[in-house]
């Protein structure tokens, strides 16, 4: 699981698709190419889109529901914050211990 995040989140454009998610959630495929295009100056295809979504939804950054003709994209951060919690930063106020 954690090697498909850290593969999801190497791309830039895959990075760019999760920050258009965080400002605006459930949007189509159409809706993502049009911001992609007209606010980021993406010139990339559908296609290459909609295989960066299925990467990111293989990674499980990206859930995906049907309403009608509609598939709509939502956000999901549960990946990144197990990462979060697998490395924990130490309490500053605690005494650092050591080790032998």
């Amino acid at each position: 699981m954690a090697d498909d995040l850290f593969k999801a989140l190497a791309d830039p454009t895959r990075r760019t698709i999760l920050d258009e998610l965080t400002e605006k959630s459930g949007q189509t495929l159409f809706e993502i190419c049009s911001r992609l295009s007209m606010k980021h100056q993406l010139g990339i295809s559908r296609q290459a889109v909609s295989q960066h979504l299925a990467l990111l939804e293989a990674a499980g950054l990206v859930e995906t529901r049907r309403e009608g003709r509609y598939k709509f994209h939502d956000l999901n951060t549960a990946p990144l914050r197990r990462i979060a919690e697998r490395w924990p930063m130490p309490d500053p106020s605690e005494p650092e211990k050591r080790t032998p």
